[in-house]
């Protein structure tokens, strides 16, 4: 899913949490809703979908800090506009924000992306004063408009080259490894379909040669996107590598005599797991072939075991396990680490 323009969106609000909520409260909540508006427990449902989608998108951009700070401020602002330099340009600015983009004709019918350069940033008072005072009468207006604005340099033939621009998607964590096909606004009104490889990372930035803007002359080569994406976090799910990682509570009783446990997986039914007798909390289970895909392997899943401490106790439960402790004669656990530390 592409991500709207921060200033059509209160991602506190759709998160039901206050502009100070502090990250422990917000990882909270964001479990919380994940799990309840989660695609695979309403089957069918395309409003809890995107509801999910909302909720992953709010919480990619709330968790980062800087981020955050950047949607604040956009918000603050009435969602001021920035000019920054496109990646590959001459120097150039590469586009608009979305929220100039209806003025050149920038609506289109896709999704909202939010556009921006590489170099500093322009506030909306600098924007505004640019409209006073002539700034954008560049050739064909959008090209050249900007402030030491440039064409995007030359080609190979030593036309003009079209713009660079970069635009910015979110997509959720199960469309990151399986890959996923979005639609993309460009700020001279037109659109660009692409498919996002399966097994993209938070963070990635792909190159999609030839659908910046046009060459501002006849035959000459139009410029490049750059394509950066977030991918939300999974309520259940990590990923390291191409191996997908899973937190798996287990009881006491679980951990100490062994068990068969069953792990949940991203694309299929659980698997089910053989633990030890007498594993310990922390311990990683690696269940092969069950991670990301990539052109050549495949990774794993792999489960890290988290022993489950009972809250409260019955008389007979409390009486097994001080008999327990009696058995263990006073053993301390502790005692090679504290050498080892040289305490």
């Amino acid at each position: 899913m592409v991500s709207q323009d921060w200033m059509d969106k209160d991602f506190y609000a759709i998160l039901g949490v206050e502009k100070d909520v502090d990250d422990k409260t917000l990882k909270k909540t964001y479990r919380k809703l994940a799990r309840e508006w989660h695609p695979d427990s309403r089957p069918g449902d395309k409003a809890a979908e995107q509801r999910f989608k909302d909720i992953g998108e709010a919480y990619a951009v709330l968790s980062d800090p800087e981020k955050r700070k950047q949607y604040d401020a956009v918000r603050a602002m009435g969602g001021g506009a920035r000019f920054t330099a496109g990646a590959g340009s001459a120097g150039g600015a590469g586009g608009f924000e979305d929220v100039f983009a209806q003025m050149f004709g920038g609506g289109g019918g896709a999704q909202n992306v939010r556009f921006e350069t590489g170099g500093g940033g322009i506030d909306l008072e600098d924007l505004l004063g640019a409209f006073g005072g002539g700034g954008f009468g560049g050739q064909q207006g959008f090209p050249g408009g900007f402030p030491g604005g440039s064409q995007g340099g030359y080609g190979r033939r030593g036309t003009p080259r079209g713009q660079d621009v970069e635009a910015r998607t979110t997509i959720d964590f199960k469309a990151a490894v399986n890959g996923d096909t979005v639609t993309l606004s460009k700020p001279d009104g037109g659109t660009v379909s692409t498919r996002i490889p399966a097994g993209v990372k938070d963070g990635q930035k792909i190159r999609l040669r030839g659908k910046g803007l046009p060459s501002p002359v006849q035959g000459g080569e139009p410029g490049d996107m750059y394509l950066h994406v977030t991918v939300a976090p999974h309520p259940v799910f990590g990923r390291d590598g191409l191996n997908l990682t899973v937190d798996v509570p287990v009881t006491f009783a679980e951990a100490a005599l062994g068990a068969t446990v069953q792990v949940p997986t991203l694309d299929g039914p659980p698997v089910k797991v053989r633990v030890a007798p007498g594993t310990p909390s922390g311990r990683v289970l690696r269940v092969k072939g069950r991670g990301i895909a990539a052109k050549s392997t495949t990774g794993d899943l792999l489960a890290k075991v988290q022993v489950v401490v009972p809250q409260r106790l019955s008389d007979k439960a409390r009486e097994a396990v001080e008999a327990l402790q009696a058995e263990d004669g006073g053993a301390d656990p502790r005692a090679e680490l504290l050498r080892r530390a040289g305490t």
